[in-house]
Parts: C-alpha cells; sequence; structure tokens
C-alpha cells in the first residue's frame, strides 16, 4: 500500500509557533535522518488523524511530499492529547534505500479455527504478542508477518522460530537467540482440569 504524506515547512518554532499551527488545524512534525539537517514541517490535522488509523500506515516507507519535494520516510513517534482526539507532533525519519531499516511490524494470525487445539479440544488461542522487531531494506518492508496457526494444538504454542517470514526480513530477537512465544492454545476448563480438581 502507498501512502502519501502531505506537508508543508514551516519556519516558526517554538511552542507559540506550534500553538498557532494547531488553532489553524494543522500538526507540527519534524523529519530526520539520512544524513541531510532536520527539516521542520506541518502536517493537515484531520489527513493525518485519518492516516494514523491505518494499521499500515505504522509499518510502511511513507512518501513525504514536502512542498513538492517526495522524500521515503518511516512513521518514528506520534504525540497524542491525553484525553482529546488530537494529534499534537509527529516525527518522521528519512530512508535510505540500501541501509536496513529496525521497525515494528503488526502480527496478523490466520487459521485459528482450524487448530485441533480449538476445533477438536475446544482451547482458546491467546495472542502473546501482536508485533514484532524486524529488520530489513526498505523494499523488503512487509506491512504485516501473517502467523499461521492451523496446526496449533491444545497446549501448545507457536513461537517466533515458527514464523514464516517475508524475503529479506530478519526479526531482530531471533537473531540475538531469543525464540518467545508468538500464540498459544490453552486447554478447556472441564475434562481432565476439572477432574484433577
Amino acid at each position: 500500500m502507498n501512502f502519501e504524506v502531505i506537508a508543508q515547512a514551516r519556519v516558526e518554532q517554538g511552542s507559540g509557533a506550534s500553538r498557532r499551527l494547531r488553532n489553524a488545524g494543522r500538526v507540527p512534525a519534524i523529519v530526520y535522518g539520512g544524513g541531510a539537517e532536520p527539516t521542520v514541517i506541518s502536517l493537515d490535522h484531520n489527513a493525518i488523524f485519518h492516516q494514523l488509523r491505518v494499521e499500515a500506515f505504522h509499518a510502511s516507507v511513507l512518501n513525504l511530499n514536502v512542498d513538492g519535494k517526495i522524500e521515503k520516510v518511516l512513521l518514528r513517534d506520534v504525540q497524542h492529547h491525553s484525553f482529546k482526539q488530537l494529534v499534537l507532533h509527529v516525527d518522521f525519519q528519512r530512508v535510505n534505500p540500501n541501509e536496513k531499516l529496525h521497525i515494528k511490524v503488526p502480527l496478523h494470525f490466520a487459521n485459528a479455527e482450524l487448530a485441533p487445539g480449538v476445533k477438536l479440544a475446544g482451547g482458546i488461542i491467546n495472542h502473546v504478542l501482536n508485533e514484532v522487531d524486524v529488520s530489513c531494506l526498505p523494499a523488503d518492508l512487509p506491512e504485516f508477518i501473517e502467523v499461521d496457526l492451523s496446526s496449533l494444538q491444545a497446549g501448545g504454542s507457536v513461537h517466533l522460530s515458527d514464523v514464516k517470514l517475508p524475503n529479506g526480513v530478519e526479526i531482530i530477537a531471533l537473531a540475538r537467540g531469543e525464540n518467545h512465544t508468538v500464540a498459544n492454545c490453552s486447554g478447556k476448563l472441564g475434562g481432565e482440569e476439572a477432574a484433577a480438581e
């Protein structure tokens, strides 16, 4: 999915300037990295608010259009108002197509209804992780990683090493030798569990 973020360069900085921007329906933001100087920009509040609600927006290389000049960036940080539905500030990082990214990618769970632990034993699937840190080149960045639960037995687990990864994508925890549980299937209360009480 291709996302374009429309932005305008801004000159004024500081809390007073940021407040004036927000009152005008704009969001102060910054883009940094890539061997260039940080650039302060502003975004249309409603446009970025709705883009931020799309899961894939958080794990995609974005096209940042600043006054007609397009740069490839990643969303790095968002500050929200504590109780109002307001975006207060956004940070973007420039992307070098030849340098690997470290970014969190969401997990999508598939085929839970086919898992023997659910279908035959009436178990319940628990999602232990909802996202993973990955390393890959920008061109290989997936919007999400699918976790197939079709062979999960009651009392069984799916670990990071069981997850099928897209080409060129590496899970950082696995590279460090950490094979965390991604999901498990708890047995149904009753039967042997109830008998043991």
